[in-house]
């Protein structure tokens, strides 16, 4: 009997189901668009209990849409956004809205921690710099701001992890999303008490489920889930893995041959090593998901969410005219972008909806515009200043490592050619794109395969179900321009981070 493997992703904005053939080919598929809340400036929250039904809609609309008989599915795997925190509570119902990633509100504790020296200290453990997204400094901020809440909490998960949850009803950790939450010790690969009371967040201590590696079977469907959904009760569900994790085996970066960029709500910047980087070049080691090996990573939310930001609050004639056309919005305005020369316009745009690469406080803004500016040439603003913030990572990142073959590009700049193209000549190296539209879930089928005993590791699984689809080389014509924008896309980033906090 042919087996299929169910892979479930909940980013920053979408939710997601996707059933995948062994041989990595989508057979069905579903989607959902999910609300933020946004009470005040810095908070990104939704519902935790709409997140679930959406859940649950998209992954039966994927069985319906794929006709596979539920018995055909051999396993399920989760991911979606790191960071971010996801409280459940002691009274069997979520404890608070889920916490998003782009979320900034503790961003006073990260500051506090690299002030007084409480960073450096736990650095040798966890191999990071505390960020203000990440469940460490959130905790704290619930601690100082609402205690009453962190009273009511049995567990503290990620969202992928709440998700599994609420498909088994087995509470685990899995190891790729906590280790990027600088509340573990990565050399030991636990939790540890000293870093826990380095942060003042010791109370958390016994609401951490326990930890799993990815392929490892973290419990199965349950009866009222498959009523649900159509799966099939007691089919096996993978812990699953970080997206950023997920992209990247997707991609088969599965050895340190090439560098992983992800141009989602978040720009991810990666590779895989088998050894951290511990010069404080970088902000991030994690654990990756292939064991031996870390995650180097350099990333920021100043990506593709800022254009889909931009798309739906101000091309609303050109969403008339895409749909006049047949075409999806995104495809026009990538014609629109394509037909503004490189170095033609001196607009610059700051991608900082949420934040900068250094400091969450920064605001996105459009520097020297004039009248002359085209709606065309304002779009390609958009995506060239997502591409420079891109680079300003990778220039931390490749500094450590040799020169990689190319640029594995995800996220929505990879279904986009003329941003692919522009990846490539703003960074000067190859890109290379996969067969697949959403990598995400591909990785969690592929984690579901190993998991269920089909492929014996992702090395393996990537082999059988990754397929390049295209390579693109840079165009060092175009170089001289990219740089000249770059520089000034810097020095204006600079100019700019001491204003931030008067806004």
């Amino acid at each position: 009997m042919t087996k299929y493997f169910l892979g479930v992703d909940n980013g920053g904005t979408m939710t997601k189901a996707v059933l995948f053939d062994a041989e990595g080919k989508e057979v069905g598929g579903a989607s959902r668009k999910l609300a933020l809340i946004q009470p005040q400036p810095g908070f990104t929250e939704r519902d935790m209990e709409l997140l679930w039904k959406a859940n649950l809609e998209v992954i039966r609309e994927a069985l319906s849409t794929s006709g596979v008989e539920p018995g055909q599915i051999a396993g399920i795997a989760c991911t979606g956004h790191g960071k971010g925190l996801y409280l459940w509570g002691k009274d069997g119902h979520p404890a608070y809205h889920g916490i998003v990633s782009t979320d900034s509100r503790a961003w006073k504790y990260p500051q506090a921690w690299e002030a007084d020296g409480t960073a450096a200290k736990v650095f040798p453990r966890t191999l990071q710099t505390p960020l203000a997204c990440q469940p460490v400094a959130l905790w704290r901020w619930f601690q100082d701001n609402r205690p009453e809440i962190l009273s009511q909490v049995q567990w503290v998960f990620s969202v992928k992890d709440y998700v599994r949850f609420r498909l088994t009803g087995e509470a685990y950790a899995e190891i790729t999303d906590y280790s990027g939450t600088s509340l573990m010790d990565l050399n030991s690969v636990s939790f540890d008490p000293k870093v826990l009371e380095a942060f003042g967040v010791a109370d958390m201590a016994d609401k951490l489920p326990p930890l799993r590696y990815s392929t490892e079977i973290c419990g199965k469907i349950t009866a009222e889930v498959a009523a649900l959904t159509g799966l099939k009760a007691g089919t096996p569900v993978a812990a699953g893995m970080f997206d950023i994790d997920a992209c990247a085996v997707a991609m088969d970066v599965t050895d340190e041959t090439n560098v992983c960029v992800i141009a989602g709500t978040w720009g991810i910047n990666q590779y895989i090593s088998r050894k951290p980087v511990l010069n404080h070049s970088i902000k991030m080691n994690s654990l990756f998901c292939l064991k031996g090996y870390y995650l180097v990573e350099e990333s920021s939310p100043t990506s593709a969410g800022n254009n889909e930001w931009f798309t739906d609050l101000f091309l609303e004639s050109e969403k008339q005219e895409a749909l006049a056309r047949g075409l999806s919005i995104h495809a026009y305005a990538e014609e629109l972008a394509a037909s503004v020369e490189p170095g033609s316009q001196s607009l610059l745009f700051l991608p900082f909806l949420y934040g900068s690469n250094d400091n969450p406080q920064a605001k996105a803004c459009f520097i020297g515009l004039e009248s002359s500016h085209t709606r065309a040439g304002i779009i390609r603003s958009v995506l060239e200043g997502i591409v420079y913030s891109h680079r300003v990572h990778l220039e931390r990142l490749l500094p450590n490592r040799d020169r990689p073959g190319c640029l594995r590009l995800a996220g929505g700049a990879a279904n986009n050619r003329t941003w692919a193209q522009m990846f490539s000549d703003v960074i000067g190296l190859p890109v290379e794109t996969i067969d697949a539209k959403e990598l995400g879930t591909l990785g969690c089928a592929m984690t579901a395969a190993v998991a269920s005993g089909f492929y014996t590791d992702l090395k393996q699984a990537a082999q059988k179900m990754v397929r390049v689809k295209e390579r693109l080389e840079p165009n060092t014509l175009h170089k001289p321009a990219y740089d000249k924008k770059y520089a000034l896309f810097v020095q204006a980033s600079r100019a700019l981070d001491g204003l931030w906090k008067e806004f």
